[in-house]
């Protein structure tokens, strides 16, 4: 199956820098996948003129005059840049030009404009964030991830719905074991939230397993498929996992180069040190997913590297494949004719 994906050129914190190699190597490895780059056409012709006559049939330039800055305010982004390589991007999937858009720009703005411009799934009150960490069992789905500071159960309820369909689709699970993130497993634990959202949970044709502790995220006893929760919580438990790697390996660094028989001990071990460094690298876990949108729009970290840029677009890549946005559309509108007829 070919797809075309209209890539944010000038986002992130290093642009075209990453985005077009990474690009590069997306092409040469998928030689179904036509990309739409998105930026000053100027830079990116520049940066392409010795690939270009390679890929002349699969990789395109479109230009756009403007670029959303990492720490500009969403609404800034929205009502002024309107022919930003990000809102260009997104409005090629709004126009069917391109099947999924990837950009490594500003989180809020991104969100901001693919809400605006995509429009929601009907029967979706909010989109969400959602991506895999790594785990014991390979790695776990979590969201939402940052997108929603203040949820309501039913908002909890369809998060979970949404996220069930993108693990079905991306990790070809029937049934995904759901969890609750809460402070316990007890069903006396938690907030008025949390409750409600489980009896929600309870009552649906879902796979839910109850609540969760935040260690399921990455070593509980049970394999969790996706782990539910708002955006505040989520995107604090993001960011604690992500300080708390890079802590372990500079420590772990530390450790090793203390004196000569600890560096020697580092060279004997050096196979195992990098196969575990390959297992828990956040680049190739790089890739979150804006769902409860009426199109595919993939959000890459803003400090990601090529190999990073080059996941997420595999990502996309994957989603686009598996038809993930139109399988959540069909789930969403047949819970909602399940619940009516009761």
């Amino acid at each position: 199956m070919s797809s075309t994906i209209a890539i944010d050129a000038m986002g992130g914190d290093f642009g075209p820098e990453v985005t077009i190699p990474a690009s590069l190597e997306c092409l040469k490895a998928n030689p179904k996948l036509k990309l739409i780059l998105v930026g000053n056409e100027t830079i990116l012709n520049e940066l392409l003129v010795q690939n270009q006559n390679e890929f002349a049939d699969r990789l395109l330039v479109h230009h756009a005059s403007q670029q959303v800055e990492m720490d500009e305010k969403p609404q800034h982004a929205l009502k002024r840049k309107k022919d930003s390589s990000m809102r260009v991007a997104i409005n090629l999937v709004r126009d069917r030009e391109a099947d999924a858009c990837v950009s490594a720009g500003n989180t809020g703005a991104l969100m901001a404009t693919a809400r605006f411009v995509l429009k929601m799934i009907p029967g979706i009150d909010r989109p969400a964030i959602i991506s895999a960490l790594p785990s014991t069992f390979g790695h776990t789905h979590i969201l939402d991830l940052g997108a929603n500071v203040d949820c309501t159960a039913e908002h909890l309820y369809q998060f979970a719905i949404m996220g069930e369909e993108v693990v079905k689709a991306v990790e070809n699970v029937e049934f995904p074991k759901i969890g609750l993130l809460n402070i316990g497993e007890e069903d006396t634990k938690g907030n008025e939230q949390v409750k409600a959202a489980s009896v929600l949970l309870e009552a649906s044709e879902l796979n839910y397993i109850g609540y969760v502790e935040g260690n399921s995220i990455n070593a509980g006893s049970v394999k969790v498929d996706l782990i539910v929760t708002d955006g505040f919580v989520g995107n604090v438990a993001l960011k604690s996992i992500e300080g708390a790697a890079k802590m372990f390996v500079t420590k772990l660094k530390e450790a090793f180069e203390k004196n000569i028989f600890t560096k020697i001990a580092a060279i004997i071990a050096l196979p195992v040190l990098k196969a575990f460094k390959a297992s828990i690298d956040p680049r190739v876990f790089n890739g979150a997913s804006l769902i409860g949108l009426r199109g595919l729009v993939i959000k890459s970290h803003g400090g990601a590297d090529q190999l990073a840029f080059k996941c997420a677009i595999q990502l996309a890549e994957i989603e686009i494949t598996k038809d993930v946005t139109s399988k959540i559309n069909a789930k969403v509108a047949a819970t909602l004719e399940n619940r009516e007829s009761v």
